[in-house]
């Protein structure tokens, strides 16, 4: 099986290769920076100007799509907001119409989404799969995203889309950011502190799309969480506890925080509770169950 994946060179992209690696699957990504460092097949593409080098189609059984500039690298700005949108709505547009015009018997499609599919917002309810997305930013965003994925059905191609939280690793993201001030004494948690952090261990996310390119699992949408729902303020403190450090600051306010980050504190002051029954019921069995667990192996 030969499988191609979009964003191989980012966080999940770059793990996902190297586990597909050395599970002997033929693997080739496609990028904007081909690296000499990087020891996988590499294909240059850049869909914001209509741009691939066709011959990573040839002979493809399925994608893997996971590009996407980073949600919270910067603030929100027309700019940002653009690009955000069309490295994954566009790039995926971009890909149904080079896989529709060359003919490709394609057999599945696999791509990311988000929790921002259920809004910027703190409740009790607890989301699933058959929860209607939400009417703000980021909802619309993942509304657009998933449905250039289920284009690909007209393709006769089995679709899945994982609606991932947090993702925690060693090498990259939220978690050494988190880490940083803490290991400074200078820890703190977010606004109220009560906000959820959906999030799951990399090794996890990975095991998620390797179970539905293999078909262990079936096809379709998925909440790409662990099972444990904690707040900011009891994710902060289990860092602080594993790094053996101390938290002795007030959470930071929120105002300060939307005067820094604008629109995009929201995904900082807010966060759903997102229900993973669906993969558990499917058969997937997570290895990191608790926030305890992950950050034990993690850091």
């Amino acid at each position: 099986m030969k499988i191609l994946i979009t964003g191989g060179s980012g966080l999940v992209g770059s793990s996902l290769t190297k586990v597909l690696l050395e599970m002997n699957y033929d693997v080739a990504i496609l990028t904007r920076y081909p690296s000499s460092d990087l020891d996988v097949n590499q294909y240059f593409w850049d869909p914001s100007k209509l741009l691939i080098d066709e011959g990573a189609l040839k002979g493809v059984d399925c994608i893997v799509h996971l590009a996407g500039t980073n949600i919270s690298d910067r603030r929100w700005t027309k700019k940002q907001k653009k690009e955000i949108y069309s490295s994954r709505v566009e790039s995926a547009e971009f890909l149904y119409q080079k896989i529709k015009e060359l003919d490709i018997p394609l057999k599945s499609f696999v791509s990311s989404s988000a929790v921002g599919w259920y809004g910027a917002i703190t409740s009790d309810q607890i989301y699933t799969e058959q929860d209607h997305n939400a009417n703000d930013y980021l909802g619309q965003l993942c509304t657009h995203w998933e449905a250039k994925a289920d284009q690909f059905i007209n393709l006769g191609c089995k679709v899945s889309r994982v609606r991932t939280g947090i993702v925690l690793s060693s090498k990259g993201g939220v978690l050494p950011k988190m880490m940083f001030p803490i290991n400074w004494f200078l820890g703190a948690a977010l606004g109220s502190g009560k906000q959820i952090i959906p999030w799951i261990h990399i090794d996890d996310l990975c095991a998620i799309y390797i179970n539905l390119i293999n078909e262990h699992i079936p096809s379709g949408v998925y909440n790409g969480v662990a099972p444990e729902i904690i707040t900011n303020n009891d994710f902060t403190c289990v860092i602080a506890e594993v790094l053996k450090k101390p938290l002795w600051l007030p959470n930071i306010p929120s105002w300060v925080l939307k005067i820094i980050f604008g629109e995009m504190s929201s995904i900082l002051l807010n966060g759903s509770r997102v229900s993973s029954n669906k993969l558990i019921q499917s058969g997937f069995q997570f290895k990191y169950l608790t926030i305890r667990s992950a950050l034990h192996n993690l850091i």
